[in-house]
């Protein structure tokens, strides 16, 4: 039978956490499937903003919302899209939403699309700056998940970083776990942090 993929993973522990009407954040727009996940999930009465640097990841993301919107796959909540970096999301998002956003989802390294610019990637100041941000946002008993892909150019120096990151979170504040598969050092994995209840950020 196997494990659940990383990404299988990340949806899950959002999707125990994100509630019909609820707020999600998907902080790496790349393709939109995050995003999509998270409109699916918060429901028409929810809201989403999704992030991204490129303008062709945020039109890849729009013609996938359009194309779920057409087939009825699932009543969406609004999504705004912003070509904006993560790190500044707390001053992005309405001033309302600070700590009442239940998931922002994180999927590291570059667009994974055919034609997309390969050496444009995540990297770790602003990744971490956007992770301060995110947690900032969340509501208690939140979570943040980030996939990692230490396998690429430059992946395995953000990895460890917001690892180290994570790991130096009071734990009064949250918790942090990493999933992953041992025998490979270069797959990637999933990490995630959730908000601990009555947690002051």
């Amino acid at each position: 039978m196997g494990f659940m993929s990383v990404l299988s993973f990340a949806h899950k522990l959002t999707e125990e956490r994100l509630q019909p009407g609820g707020r999600a954040i998907d902080a790496t727009v790349g393709t939109g499937a995050d995003t999509l996940f998270l409109a699916k999930t918060a429901g028409p009465r929810g809201g989403v903003c999704g992030f991204d640097i490129q303008p062709a990841a945020l039109a890849l993301a729009e013609e996938r919302l359009r194309l779920a919107r057409e087939e009825a796959q699932a009543a969406l909540s609004p999504v705004t899209l912003l070509l904006h970096s993560h790190a500044a999301m707390v001053e992005a998002v309405p001033p309302d939403w600070r700590g009442t956003v239940s998931a922002v989802m994180f999927n590291l390294g570059y667009l994974p699309s055919g034609d997309a610019d390969k050496t444009i990637i995540t990297e770790p100041v602003s990744t971490l700056a956007a992770l301060d941000a995110a947690l900032a946002l969340l509501r208690p008993g939140g979570i943040i998940t980030a996939v990692l892909y230490p396998g690429h150019e430059g992946g395995q120096h953000e990895a460890a970083a917001v690892e180290a990151w994570a790991a130096a979170l009071p734990s009064q504040q949250a918790q942090a776990i990493v999933y992953r598969q041992l025998q490979r050092v270069t797959a990637p994995y999933t990490l995630a942090v959730e908000k601990k209840k009555g947690a002051d950020l």
